[in-house]
């Protein structure tokens, strides 16, 4: 069979971009491609599973916008679809008078965007979590919990009682464009497609750069460190510190899953491999592309102090413990258990900006997701509307 789409890409977002073209074109013939054993192997299936409220982001940008309508699509498919999830809200929450500017631009965007936030007082937090210690507090209702390796599968079952054709165990290997159609050549065989959406996450830079397009930028992975927190009765919500705005990273924070897990994490750390999840991971393929991209070498020089800071906080536990305990000061090391970690595939530009909103690029016949990390698991179903429209489909 001939598909008329190619979806190169098995996570949230491969899976979404699928399910809205089928929503436009009910008779088109998709087929999606993913190189592992299972959809949401890696960026989806390695999150905290948070549904972001789109407060963070500059107004009129990609995120802000389509984070912001995701946050009601996500939890408008989690009820239709049944798949637990839980609109908790979270904190944003200043511990230190200089943080007071940050949580006040924080408030600014969260209303440019048209989300509902407003400062709590002393009193309200201590209701909400009676264990925290800050001097503001920033609520934003909307945020929630999930687990996106559920949302995943979720949506792939609808595809597949569609006849969508899901491929996992197969790898696209090359990439060529012909006059009028696209041939993937993969671990499993050829195949040819009028479309080509590709969204490869910690790969797609070189997913797009294999289809003849400029992803323009380079992705760098940095590998995000959790700890599960024995004590689960000290955080009964999301509580997130202000983060340092000139990075697209969160800080540590502490978090309440959907199974009433507690995590607290993560920090940020150069990864040797795009799927490094540990320190001893090391790809000399990856290592050998970062060091000989400039853009690396700019980035390091630029924010060089925060990277050793966040090196640091790995390798030396009581650094991480005092970060959380910033938040929740009874917490102690021996709260603190390894859990897994996740990689955010976070692209940079030849000038060594780490690119703080999403990046996807419309090719002829083609379209890539190039720069797609958090919050772009909540905001799936929306880029999925987004890259259908600009595929033309």
């Amino acid at each position: 069979m001939t598909p008329r789409v190619a979806v190169v890409g098995g996570g949230i977002l491969g899976v979404a971009i699928a399910r809205e073209i089928l929503k436009r074109r009910p008779d088109t013939q998709v087929t999606l491609f993913e190189k592992e054993d299972r959809l949401a192997a890696h960026q989806t299936g390695r999150n905290s599973g948070v549904i972001h409220s789109g407060v963070y982001y500059k107004p009129g940008s990609l995120k802000a916008e389509l984070a912001t309508r995701g946050n009601r699509t996500m939890v408008e498919f989690c009820a239709e679809h049944g798949v637990d999830h839980r609109v908790c809200g979270k904190l944003i929450v200043a511990t230190a008078p200089d943080q007071l500017p940050g949580l006040e631009v924080l408030e600014e965007r969260g209303t440019a965007n048209g989300i509902p936030v407003r400062r709590l007082t002393t009193e309200e937090i201590a209701e909400r979590e009676p264990h925290l210690r800050c001097i503001a507090a920033l609520e934003v209702p909307t945020a929630g919990i999930v687990d996106y390796g559920a949302v995943t599968r979720a949506i792939a079952d609808e595809l597949d009682a569609r006849g969508v054709s899901i491929r996992t165990r197969c790898r696209v290997e090359t990439i060529e464009r012909g006059s009028s159609a696209w041939r993937l050549r993969t671990s499993t065989g050829d195949v040819v497609a009028r479309r080509l959406v590709t969204c490869g996450g910690l790969q797609s830079d070189r997913v797009a750069r294999a289809a003849g397009a400029d992803p323009g930028a380079r992705i760098i992975p940095f590998r995000g460190e959790f700890y599960d927190v024995k004590r689960t009765d000290l955080v009964h919500g999301l509580i997130y510190p202000v983060p340092d705005l000139r990075f697209p990273f969160l800080g540590v924070h502490l978090t309440r899953g959907i199974h009433d897990e507690v995590h607290a994490g993560p920090n940020a750390v150069l990864a040797f491999a795009r799927e490094g999840y540990r320190w001893r991971d090391v790809s000399p393929r990856d290592l050998a592309e970062l060091v000989r991209y400039p853009g690396f070498w700019r980035m390091a020089r630029r924010h060089g102090r925060y990277g050793v800071s966040e090196v640091l906080r790995s390798l030396v536990k009581a650094r991480f413990v005092r970060a959380a305990q910033e938040l929740v000061p009874e917490l102690t090391a021996d709260d603190l258990v390894p859990a897994a970690a996740g990689v955010r595939a976070q692209a940079v530009d030849p000038q060594g900006a780490l690119l703080d909103d999403f990046r996807i690029v419309a090719d002829d016949g083609a379209v890539h997701v190039v720069n797609a990390p958090s919050p772009a698991a909540t905001a799936s179903l929306e880029i999925g509307r987004h890259v259908a429209g600009l595929a033309d489909l």
